[in-house]
């Protein structure tokens, strides 16, 4: 099977790369707000504090840009270049988010990158592999009165 088969359509990522970049990397710094503050050891932050990051998203032409500063996640304006850039197809990301692919497999057979600071590559790396799933659990991300409306059966439900 190709690879090229879980690529976006390429007038999509043409698309995407319309939208402006910040409000996106706002987004996504809340989502990993969410997500992953609580689960950050120490060490890590201290490692992580005021290092910009970059999540390029190749086939939707996407980038996050991200930095760990005040104990939390935040957007970054794209106007400095950043000490670590990851990049894959949305479909990688997705699967490594599941964790139905393994990191180090995508990275040789080049479906994902790391550019910059490698020894923060491997941190990031290491710190994610740590973590319990699931880090994205629904009842993790929204109080059970809004999952109620939106769980089948759930009470509120039209």
């Amino acid at each position: 099977m190709s690879q090229n088969r879980f690529l976006l359509p390429e007038p999509v990522g043409k698309l995407l790369s319309l939208l402006p970049a910040y409000p996106g990397s706002m987004l996504f710094a809340t989502g990993l707000n969410l997500a992953l503050k609580s689960d950050l050891p120490e060490d890590v932050q201290q490692s992580l504090n005021g290092k910009r990051l970059r999540i390029s998203v190749t086939d939707a032409r996407l980038s996050f840009d991200f930095t760990w500063q005040n104990g939390r996640f935040a957007p970054c304006a794209r106007n400095a270049e950043p000490d670590l850039t990851i990049g894959a197809c949305a479909y990688d990301f997705m699967l490594l988010a599941r964790r139905e692919e393994d990191p180090d497999t995508l990275f040789f057979s080049r479906r994902l990158s790391m550019e910059g600071d490698t020894e923060l590559g491997l941190l990031v790396k290491n710190t994610l592999d740590a973590i319990e799933l699931p880090v994205f659990e629904l009842g993790k991300l929204a109080p059970a009165r809004v999952l109620g409306r939106i769980r089948p059966g759930g009470r509120g439900q039209a």
